[in-house]
Parts: structure tokens; C-alpha cells; sequence
């Protein structure tokens, strides 16, 4: 099949719309699963509402194929502009449906996102993508034949970065086929310039905070992994692995645009293009035959954009590490205390990147900071008053958990307080490191100064917070 073949569908898609908008003004909107359940209804079944994919899967896509044999293939240059216009026509031919106001938009050409031109309310359909069109890694499992690489992956231990690495085996033999590929409209509208941790230089990690560091690190790792592998997959051009350009912009695609569940990651054309948002708009779901809907999940008025989540919104950094964005909308930080061991007492207490949290606005610091700290930097000396403290934390014993805050609060504030002034001291030096460098040589170098600059103004915010609480128990304990 062809990018031109006519999707048959049962009925008119704003048809549909404004049906289901009519039906939501009695009350379905309100519940999600009878949204999903709705569309199933209105659009038929979904062999009634997709019945051949657009795009043709080749049973042959282990042949290697020269790169020379093409037309064109895709230029992964990063000045490279994406070619949006083309994307939308073949997204259409290929089946894709769209609401009424549904468009993408761009502030500078590069960077192209979602957003609504009408008021769409809560529970209704934005964009309908055929399963055909979407990457998935059980599907790639079955067309793929890979195995001698999937085993060296896992002899590096990297057994759990499987499902992705389909997908990336994928994307590199779509990209090798060049405009014979059934998604080259999708491939040519893809980004080329990245700010994530593959794309950074050597000297880029050196003005990361630890927390960041360790992450871009573990990307970093990730990817040499896949290279690693990709030596025993015989159907890719051997030239198109050798060149790092290539497999890193492969990479990017797979990471910065799979989701879903770890043994089954998929990408989604067109339904790609919601970016992130602390506040969501949107919200995917599958049928049972693959195909993707996107409902929103709140009343959203003309001129907004639609954004999903792509992971926890209080942890910028794991954001910034894997995606190369600053959400500077994101309400908090990980308190960036990296030097304490796990133990299954301190998870307990809430030992984690998602719950030991620094307040931007405010400079609040969350109970399961005072906790950790407390327990494994206050009491390690006195064993037995940490064990009534973690009992009385597991058995809801509020008044004995807060009798002990109170008795060691001093403490635990001063060893809080001078983290935070380390960590502010810190964040100077790294930053430093970049006085006068080249950003021709190192582009990224900007967005880490100012995700640098952004982690600092929070800890900031704390350590006023802070200042004032030692500076008044030191009063009343003088």
C-alpha cells in the first residue's frame, strides 16, 4: 500500500466530533474509560474504522540495502529544517484523523508542537493514528531477525534496555532505505538538533551537577551498549554504523519519542508531536488492534497548546538528561543529595529522586527530606533511637515521629543547611567552567548553564528558608 491509499472509514471524523461533544455535555467526559469506550462506538469497530494500514510492512526488511540504491535519503545535518508540510499530507493519506482545530506550530522552525485553534472539551477525540503506522517493539520483534544482537545486549547487562533497542534497530533500517521507506514523510519531519546527553561533548559533562551527570552518563552507557550490538545485525549498511552521526540521531528518535510499558515501547507518528507539560492536556489509549487515540482530559480553550506527560514533573533534571529540555514550569527539584546509600529503611522513609523534593516558589523542603536526613545523617550515631523513629514512621506513630523531629530538629537543619550551601557552591563552580567558551563548539553549553542557573535559584529559595530555622532554633536552644 501506498501513503495515497484511501482509509475507509464508517463515518465523517468531525462528524464524529461533534456527536461525541454533544454526548459529553451528558457526562461521559467525565469518566475516560467510557470515552474510550464511546469512540469504539462511534467509529465502529477498529476494523471498521481502519481496515489495511497505509503503510506497507515489508516481510523482506532483513536485506541489506545500499544506500546508494535510493533517492534520497534523509538529512540528519542539524541545521537540516523538518519538513512538516509533507508529514501532514502523508498523515492524512495514511489514515491519520484529526479534529477540528487540531494544528502544529512552530516559534522557530526547529521546535514543532501541538496545540487547538477551537475550544475542545474534556473527553473529546484530537487525533486518531492507525496501528499500521506505529512502531512497537512486539511488532519489530516479529519482523526483525536480531537475536545474536538481543543477546549480546543482554551479555552487557543490558537486558532491560531490550524493547527500545528494536525500535532502534528499526529506525535504522527504515532510515537506510531511504525515500523507498513507507516512513520517509515521518523520518524527514523528525528533529536533527538534540540537547540531551548523547548530543553533549566531553567538556558539556564537565559543568553538570552530579545528579545530571550520573544520568547522562547512564544514557551515554545505553548507547554505546547499542552500538556494541548493532555489529551483530547483518541486514544494515555497515557504513551507515560507522558513522556516529547516524546512530545517534537513531538513538535520539527511539528515546525521546517511545513510550509505554517496558516490555512493549511504541512510537506513534503524529501522535509524537505532543510535547511535554507539568499540566497535561491530552492523554494516549490503545485498542485492542494497535490503533492510538488521543482524548483530552480537561476542557481546553482555542489558542492552547496539547501536551502530555513524559514523566515525572518534579524531577527536571531526569527530564533534561534524556529529552535535552528545561521544564522551568516544573514546580520542583530532587534535592540533589546523592551521597547517602540506599537501604529498604531509607526507601521506606522515601528515599527517591520523585519524593525528596526542594519547592521552587516557595523554598519548601518535603517531610521525606527531614526524614532521611534525620534518620541517616542525625541518628546513625544513637541506633536505638533510629529504630523508634523508623517503626514509628511504619506504624503511622505521628506523635513519637514528631517528638524526635523536634528533639533533633537543630541538628537536622544545620546538616540540611550545609548541603544546600555546598550544593550552591557547587553549582557556581560548574557553571564557571564555561566562562568564555565557544558555544559553536559546545551549543549545548547554554541550556546547561541555565538549567544550572534554575537548580541554583530554588536552592536558593531553601536556603533562605533554612537560614531563618537554625538562626531561630539556634535562639530557643541557646
Amino acid at each position: 500500500a501506498s501513503p495515497g491509499r484511501t482509509i475507509v472509514v464508517s463515518f465523517s471524523f468531525h462528524f464524529l466530533i461533534v456527536l461525541h461533544r454533544l454526548l459529553a455535555l451528558m457526562t461521559v467526559a467525565n469518566n475516560m474509560k467510557m470515552n474510550l469506550l464511546l469512540t469504539v462506538c462511534l467509529f465502529g469497530s477498529s476494523s471498521l474504522a481502519f481496515h489495511a494500514p497505509v503503510v506497507s510492512r515489508p516481510n523482506n526488511c532483513n536485506r541489506r540495502i545500499s544506500l546508494t540504491r535510493v533517492n534520497a535519503v534523509v538529512d540528519i545535518n542539524e541545521n537540516t529544517g523538518r519538513d512538516i508540510n509533507t508529514l501532514q499530507d502523508w498523515a492524512q493519506g495514511a489514515g491519520v484523523q484529526r479534529a477540528e482545530g487540531f494544528q502544529l506550530g512552530s516559534e522557530d522552525g526547529l521546535d514543532w508542537s501541538a496545540g487547538t485553534t477551537t475550544d475542545m472539551p474534556q473527553g473529546s477525540p484530537v487525533v486518531s493514528v492507525p496501528g499500521g503506522m506505529i512502531f512497537s517493539t512486539a511488532r519489530s520483534k516479529q519482523e526483525l531477525s536480531i537475536d545474536e544482537a538481543v543477546d549480546q545486549l543482554t551479555r552487557l547487562g543490558a537486558g532491560d534496555d531490550v524493547p527500545e533497542f528494536y525500535l532502534f534497530v528499526q529506525i535504522l533500517s527504515e532510515y537506510q532505505k531511504g525515500d523507498q521507506s513507507p516512513w520517509y514523510p515521518w523520518l524527514n519531519s523528525l528533529p536533527r538538533l538534540y540537547y540531551n546527553a548523547i548530543s553533549m561533548t566531553d567538556f558539556c559533562y564537565e559543568c553538570l551537577p552530579p545528579l545530571v551527570f550520573s544520568l547522562s552518563r547512564k544514557e551515554r552507557v545505553k548507547f554505546d551498549n547499542y552500538v556494541t550490538a548493532l555489529q551483530k545485525v547483518d541486514f544494515l549498511n555497515p557504513e551507515m554504523l560507522m558513522d556516529p552521526a547516524i546512530t545517534k540521531w537513531a538513538y535520539n528518535v527511539v528515546t525521546t519519542r517511545s513510550f509505554g510499558p517496558n516490555d512493549n515501547k511504541r512510537i506513534v507518528p503524529m501522535g509524537d508531536m505532543f510535547n511535554h507539560g507539568t499540566e497535561t492536556e491530552i492523554d494516549l489509549n490503545f485498542d485492542d488492534e494497535g490503533n492510538c487515540f488521543a482524548y483530552t482530559t480537561k476542557d481546553v480553550p482555542a489558542g492552547s497548546p496539547l501536551r502530555m506527560s513524559y514523566g515525572d514533573p518534579t524531577n527536571p533534571s531526569v527530564l533534561f538528561a534524556k529529552y535535552g529540555f528545561l521544564d522551568e514550569s516544573s514546580p520542583a527539584t530532587f534535592c540533589k543529595i546523592m551521597t547517602i546509600q540506599p537501604t529498604p529503611q531509607l526507601k521506606d522513609l522515601g528515599l527517591d529522586f520523585s519524593r525528596m523534593l526542594f519547592y521552587k516558589e516557595s523554598g519548601d523542603i518535603s517531610p521525606e527530606v527531614w526524614d532521611v536526613m534525620l534518620y541517616s545523617q542525625v541518628l546513625g550515631s544513637d541506633k536505638n533511637v533510629q529504630q523508634a523513629f523508623y517503626d514509628a514512621h511504619m506504624n503511622g506513630d505521628a506523635e513519637t515521629k514528631n517528638n524526635i523531629h523536634q528533639h533533633y530538629f537543630p541538628q537536622t537543619a544545620a546538616a540540611l543547611q550545609k548541603h544546600v550551601d555546598t550544593f550552591i557552591e557547587q553549582l557556581d563552580e560548574l557553571s564557571a567552567k564555561g566562562d568564555g567558551k565557544d558555544i559553536n563548539e559546545h551549543p549545548r553549553l547554554p541550556l546547561i548553564l541555565r538549567h544550572n542557573e534554575f537548580v541554583k535559584l530554588t536552592f536558593l529559595n531553601v536556603k533562605r528558608n533554612l537560614d531563618s530555622m537554625v538562626g531561630q532554633s539556634v535562639e530557643q536552644y541557646a
